[in-house]
């Protein structure tokens, strides 16, 4: 399905209880509701699970890329390289982002600069970090655009965004994101606004600058059959909770929160025989304007009883490699 996942077990970044909230007319959101995990070197980790569950603004959250106000990080860590990055100032903070994690974001149509040329863009982080020379930088430009597959790339360093087609802005996006050749790449849907043909190149691309510069990758996207093929290991968000992370073969094989199940069973498979029905998940997502004291699932569960209504369930290990929040699994 994919790669063999990393030998090395060594943890490049640890998130510990992240809590993000967000203060509106209406009330506080709260959006990221105790978050942990962790990242190895090497690893591929894909982040899922539908829109408004709290992907982006889990990992926008490490690098403080959420508006602050109304967004505030109330509590959490995230060690990398031994130090916080939640509880880094702004120029500290400076030093890190672009330069030792890298992030590709959502939409290439509104993420570059549409006054400056894509060169310019690719060079700045580099003469910022790198303390590169304008030549030295333009060189490293022009070697990044043919990595990422831009023909003519000396010849392209000079245009502007709106000369580039949507698949080739977000080769753009990559390779600002490569300038520094970073430890972390984060890549929040770096696929959703192209088309089929156009995903499976820029897929292709990821997985080929994995291999080749060795980097740990975070990969957020609502598509459970984009991360099939490519991730290590699986991490189901919902309501701003963890529900359930495994390994992708595991994950995939043996999904155990009905939510999981759930996402799983909607997706359509090319098999000799298609004899059951795609599942369809009903209800609505939850409310995230009140903090839930039962497993926000409860509401759309098949298999809810009373104890889902009475208290949330903590993320446990099931078995060696797999965790879940569910009182159906984790029950005595």
């Amino acid at each position: 399905m994919v790669e063999s996942s990393p030998k090395n077990n060594k943890n490049v970044l640890e998130v510990h209880n992240l809590k993000t909230r967000f203060h509106t007319q209406d009330g506080t959101i709260f959006a990221v509701n105790g978050v942990s995990f962790d990242l190895k070197e090497g690893e591929l980790l894909g982040i899922v699970g539908e829109s408004g569950c709290g992907k982006s603004v889990t990992v926008m959250s490490l690098l403080k890329l959420i508006p602050i106000p109304p967004g505030e990080i109330t509590e959490g860590q995230a060690i990398f390289n031994g130090r916080d990055l939640i509880s880094m100032g702004p120029n500290e903070l400076r030093t890190v982002r672009g330069y030792q994690i890298g992030f590709i974001f959502q939409d290439p149509m509104t993420s570059l600069n549409p006054v400056m040329t894509i060169g310019h863009q690719i060079m700045e982080p580099m003469r910022a970090h790198m303390g590169k020379s304008r030549e030295e930088a333009r060189e490293g430009a022009i070697e990044l655009l043919r990595i990422i597959g831009i023909p003519m790339a000396e010849s392209r360093l000079d245009d502007y965004p709106h000369q580039f087609s949507g698949g080739m802005r977000q080769r753009v996006m990559i390779a600002i994101a490569l300038a520094c050749f970073p430890q972390i790449l984060i890549a929040d849907e770096p696929t959703t606004a192209l088309d089929v043909t156009i995903q499976a190149q820029i897929i292709d691309l990821i997985k080929h600058l994995r291999k080749e510069l060795r980097m740990s990758i975070i990969w957020i996207t609502h598509d459970l059959g984009i991360v099939a093929g490519i991730a290590d290991r699986v991490m189901v968000m919902y309501g701003g909770y963890i529900v359930e992370q495994a390994p992708v073969k595991t994950l995939y094989a043996n999904p155990k929160h009905p939510y999981t199940q759930g996402l799983l069973g909607s997706l359509p498979r090319l098999e000799e025989r298609m004899v059951e029905r795609l599942v369809n998940i009903k209800g609505q997502p939850p409310n995230l304007l009140s903090e839930p004291t039962s497993c926000p699932f409860a509401p759309r569960c098949p298999y809810v009883f009373d104890r889902c209504l009475e208290e949330n369930p903590a993320l446990r290990a099931i078995n060696i490699d797999q965790e879940v929040a569910c009182w159906l699994e984790l029950k005595d």
